[in-house]
């Protein structure tokens, strides 16, 4: 099954037989929710309700160029029904209707008008002191599941294949000299000013140490892609979503993947100090800030670009307070 909106008589079958919809619900319409990067996405929309389902495809959705496994879906799916236990964790989720593991796709409740957080990325945009409160908390109680509760760990949160893909563009990629990715193209100048970065041995053998550590099995479960395009903003409160990227690993690293968002996106010192006091204590700090160091490189200079409204300086000035935490012994 190839989730297509233009069939919508074989999505209307395929719902069916999967149980999706009742014998006496027709689709009215079929729209695209937001803009997701990894999957195929669609809300449903019936004579009585609507829901969301996704399809994840053997390559990203938004870059087919890039290879990706469509068993991210089967992850995502598992991770629902794992932390399902956690009434908090639960709460700020959509609700799980449905996996099928043959096709890789999920049904899921519809979270309504909501809108992701990446307009934080944009000048003046401020994030709320009760929603940072409460992006803290949920990856406090998300961190709760260890690995040492065989009941809360399937064999599928190993979730290699996406780890290998994350790491080749977190830890990798953006410190090669040679990628064929002009930064020019971006920022005018930024080139030349990575270049700086690509070739310090130091950093690329940090940025190497690190990536052994996100890649190593660790103790905690992460949600593994903890940024503001996995925040949304609905009529009712904060949800999270896309948990694609989870696994067992260092806590730190969700923490450190938050704060660099937060400080590309310009908040103020207040409201990240705020997440911190939310989650409570922090086992490795500089961990954290190693984690943030690299999540600002691999932003800024690697594949993975956001929509910033950054200016070549305040790139360099990121870069420069990046390195500096990467660095921090």
């Amino acid at each position: 099954m190839h989730l297509d909106a233009r069939n919508l008589p074989e999505l209307q079958s395929y719902l069916l037989q999967k149980g999706w919809l009742n014998t006496n619900e027709t689709i009215k319409t079929l729209e695209k929710p937001g803009e997701g990067n990894m999957n195929y996405t669609l809300r449903v929309k019936t004579d009585t309700r609507s829901f969301i389902i996704k399809q994840a495809r053997p390559y990203v959705e938004k870059y087919p160029q890039i290879a990706a496994p469509a068993q991210r879906a089967d992850v995502e799916g598992a991770f629902y029904e794992a932390v399902a236990s956690n009434t908090t964790v639960r709460n700020f989720m959509p609700q799980l209707l449905g996996i099928d593991p043959q096709h890789h796709v999920l049904a899921l409740e519809d979270l309504g008008a909501a809108k992701d957080f990446t307009f934080l990325y944009q000048p003046n945009q401020v994030l709320k002191p009760a929603e940072a409160e409460k992006l803290a908390l949920y990856i406090k109680e998300l961190h709760q599941f260890s690995s040492q509760d065989t009941a809360s760990k399937p064999a599928i949160f190993a979730n290699r294949e996406m780890r290998n893909l994350n790491h080749e563009h977190i830890f990798n990629y953006p410190f090669m000299e040679q990628n064929g990715f002009d930064l020019d193209t971006v920022t005018p100048g930024l080139q030349t000013i990575s270049m700086g970065y690509k070739i310090d041995l130091a950093l690329k053998k940090r940025a190497t140490d690190l990536g052994k550590l996100y890649l190593a099995d660790g103790q905690y479960l992460l949600h593994g892609d903890y940024y503001p395009g996995s925040w949304l903003r609905t009529d009712t409160d904060i949800k999270i979503i896309d948990p694609e990227f989870c696994f067992y690993g260092p806590a730190e690293f969700d923490l450190g993947v938050m704060t660099a968002h937060l400080m590309m996106a310009k908040q103020s010192e207040e409201t990240i100090k705020m997440v911190y006091q939310a989650y409570g204590r922090v086992q490795n700090p500089i961990l954290v800030d190693r984690f943030t160091g690299v999540e600002i490189m691999r932003r800024l200079i690697g594949l993975a670009q956001l929509p910033l409204s950054l200016s070549l300086l305040d790139k360099e000035e990121l870069l420069e307070q990046a390195y500096e935490l990467m660095m921090a012994s």
